[in-house]
């Protein structure tokens, strides 16, 4: 098998990343561009002749990409989210746990052989990412004092509570002495600039990459956002937060590993579609609860 437990100091468990742009490559499925890349990719990996390779997706998407690699074996879960991503598997691996991390580390340790379970992770620190942190804080929320952290976007638009709503949360606790920072990829990310715009001056704009992400979930004292990126580190990192969820189920994809307070009202169903509007459950979240769950996190 091949080793993955070297690496820089920011990668430290992991050898490689291999680039996968299949949004682009689905808006133009049959182009040469898309065509070339799938082939270069599929080069890139059959070069370095994996003995393994282990679909934790359980896409189609994920597994195909794994089948590519033409590694010794390509083990996945035997009931997978995507039921025609079981076709691709060699080796199918029967999961009982609720949740995707626990049924990771099943799909794991029956690929491996290896008794794995969850467990704290540590992340190494970023110097540069360190200090870009400690500016932005300084200008936005100066003397040390306790923010929340609000990431507004999601992977599709069922998972992405309002914009607006986001805003009303950040002047609410304004009224309770906390500051608010949007997370946002990038100065003129549009969604961040609306929380902004209706929080009437509450909020601030923290953009950045993933490094400044994780230096900045590492110092918020409260992290609200819907099923993403975000919410999902904060979790990793151990941050208290306030999970809006809709579409997806908060007991197979919710926060893991800390203090959290997840709001669904129950009525929504699972639905992995990458429908545009916000679903009709994730709308019944109000603005006075998402505050009432940050307000019981900000005393613990």
């Amino acid at each position: 098998m091949k080793a993955i437990l070297r690496g820089s100091s920011a990668q430290p468990v992991v050898d490689r990343v291999y680039l996968a742009p299949t949004r682009q490559w689905k808006k133009k499925p049959l182009s040469k561009e898309t065509l070339a890349g799938i082939a270069s990719l599929r080069e890139q990996l059959r070069k370095d002749r994996f003995d393994l390779c282990v679909d934790m997706q359980g896409s189609i998407r994920s597994a195909l990409i794994g089948w590519m690699s033409s590694s010794g074996e390509l083990a996945g879960p035997s009931d997978p989210r995507e039921a025609p991503a079981r076709w691709f598997y060699g080796s199918p691996i029967r999961t009982s746990a609720v949740h995707v991390i626990e049924q990771g580390c099943e799909v794991l340790s029956g690929a491996t052989g290896l008794p794995l379970r969850p467990e704290r992770i540590d992340f190494p620190v970023d110097k540069g990412a360190e200090a870009v942190c400690e500016r932005i804080l300084q200008e936005l929320a100066p003397r040390g004092e306790r923010f929340a952290l609000i990431a507004p976007t999601a992977g599709w638009g069922a998972k992405q509570w309002p914009a607006e709503r986001f805003g009303a949360v950040a002047a609410a606790l304004a009224q309770m002495g906390i500051r608010t920072l949007v997370n946002a990829p990038s100065e003129e990310d549009r969604t961040a600039r609306a929380v902004i715009a209706a929080s009437h001056g509450s909020a601030a704009l923290a953009a950045g990459g993933i490094s400044i992400l994780i230096e900045l979930l590492r110092r918020a004292s409260v992290v609200i956002a819907g099923d993403t990126g975000p919410l999902h580190l904060a979790a990793a990192l151990e941050r208290p937060v306030v999970a809006l969820f809709g579409p997806t189920d908060p007991a197979r994809n919710g926060p893991y590993g800390t203090q959290a307070k997840v709001l669904r009202h129950g009525r929504e169903r699972r639905d992995h579609r990458r429908r545009s509007e916000p679903e009709a459950g994730l709308m019944e979240i109000t603005v006075e609860e998402v505050v009432a769950a940050a307000r019981e996190l900000l005393q613990d």
